[in-house]
């Protein structure tokens, strides 16, 4: 985890950006929307807003603030995810039964935390200020995946109200599926992994060296009506297409269609933070597991990209230009996938839209060490039964993204907002045929 000089100003500045943005993405959500928990994977509301809080008090307000001490005893229990180092925690799956403190009571934590961290970082010298400034910024990052965490469960919670609420957002117009283009991809020795002395996670690192056989990536996300050829193809009781452990995950819950979808008279309709209205074919198929995922690849004869791959492809035929990293991301406020738009003989969507399933396992990169203490706990106690995606969503936070982050989740996670592209090997035969 690296980082550039910061000047308390600019810390203090950049701190604030962060949390009031956290209250924004809260404010449309009355005090019983975000208390609820609709399932196990999912958080309520104010537990972001309080977890996000006690990550700056646990690990820089409580070793650096003169005379510290805890807001309040019992949230370090209440909020603590899993630290197992800083001491006992709630139990995850229960969170939604913790009534109080309530979403205006984490208010006022937030707003206490908010003043000390303040006067901390105004009050230190240069010298300790460098010393805290890769964890104060870590913060910022945390609370960025929180922001987007915040966003992907109360899509999840609004879904379990036969009311349809809409949180945000405005749909998009009908569109179809055009043309898929593939990109062809020089492999050879090529570098993963961040570069330079801008911030990223621990496991993002060390930079290292991969070797790729030459690759063609689809241009764009598979889309909905891509999904919808696969489904009437019988994709969904197909067993030959899908991993051993996915063909159980589709009997066991019954899959016929990714998270989210609904058919109601023969019609498909798909629930998104702004409404509920009928697929549209032409945008992106989101919320889709990772057994899925491979089962729609094997059932068009292609296969997912490794990470490396992912990586090294949007480093080598993404968009160079200096706005490479615009996309479809929160800060547009569509909160769901977009059409890809007009062919550009480039990579497109590679930034937002949907997360983006990789056929890599998590794990650690060679020569990978957690830092020490509690804060080695972030990452790497995760690698294990879990699959890498890349890209960020239209969920999102802007700035958030970068061409080495990793993204994971188990293979039969739905509620993230993932998608599917596409990679082959070698040269195609022919070149902008569709993905089936």
């Amino acid at each position: 985890m690296t980082s550039s000089p910061w000047t308390a100003e600019a810390l203090v500045a950049r701190y604030d950006q962060v949390r009031t943005h956290t209250e924004l993405l809260a404010a449309p959500l009355s005090p019983e929307d975000q208390t609820v928990q609709s399932m196990a994977d999912v958080s309520p509301t104010k537990w972001h807003r309080a977890h996000v809080t006690w990550f700056f008090e646990t690990f820089v307000l409580a070793e650096n603030e003169r005379g510290f001490s805890p807001f309040q005893d019992k949230y370090w229990f209440l909020f603590n995810s899993y630290y197992e180092a800083v001491g006992p925690r709630y139990n995850r799956a229960e969170r939604g039964v913790v009534s109080r403190p309530g979403a205006h009571d984490v208010g006022i934590y937030r707003g206490n935390v908010d003043t000390r961290m303040r006067d901390l970082v105004d009050s230190l010298d240069q010298g300790t200020l460098d010393k805290l400034t890769s964890t104060i910024e870590l913060g910022f990052h945390h609370e960025q995946q929180h922001q987007e965490l915040l966003l992907m469960d109360i899509k999840h919670v609004l879904s379990m109200n036969p009311l349809q609420p809409v949180y945000a957002g405005t749909p998009s117009a009908v569109s179809e599926p055009d043309q898929i283009d593939w990109l062809d991809v020089e492999g050879g020795l090529v570098e993963i992994g961040c570069r330079g002395d801008a911030f990223c996670f621990d496991n993002e690192l060390p930079e290292h060296q991969v070797y790729l056989e030459p690759y063609r990536l689809a241009d764009r996300l598979v889309t909905n009506g891509e999904w919808l050829a696969f489904m009437a193809d019988g994709g969904y009781r197909r067993p030959e297409l899908w991993l051993s452990d996915g063909w159980a995950k589709v009997k066991a819950e019954g899959w016929d269609a990714p998270l989210y979808w609904l058919n109601l008279d023969g019609v498909w309709f798909e629930h998104t933070l702004n409404g509920t209205w009928p697929v549209n074919p032409g945008l992106p198929v989101s919320h889709v597991s990772h057994y899925e995922a491979d089962a729609y690849a094997a059932w068009a004869g292609k296969r997912l990209p490794t990470e490396a791959e992912w990586e090294h492809g949007v480093r080598q035929a993404g968009p160079r230009d200096a706005q490479h990293l615009v996309g479809n991301l929160a800060d547009t406020q569509s909160f769901h996938p977009r059409a890809a738009g007009p062919s550009t003989g480039k990579l497109r969507q590679a930034w937002g839209d949907c997360w983006e399933w990789t056929s890599s396992a998590y794990l650690p990169y060679p020569g990978f060490h957690p830092a020490a203490g509690a804060i080695g706990e972030y990452n790497g106690k995760f690698m294990s039964n879990q699959m890498v995606l890349r890209g960020g969503c239209a969920l999102t936070p802007a700035g958030h993204v970068r061409d080495s982050y990793r993204n994971f989740f188990p293979p039969s996670a739905r509620w993230a907002l993932s998608g599917v592209r596409l990679a082959d090997g070698g040269a195609p035969a022919t070149r902008g045929g569709t993905a089936a």
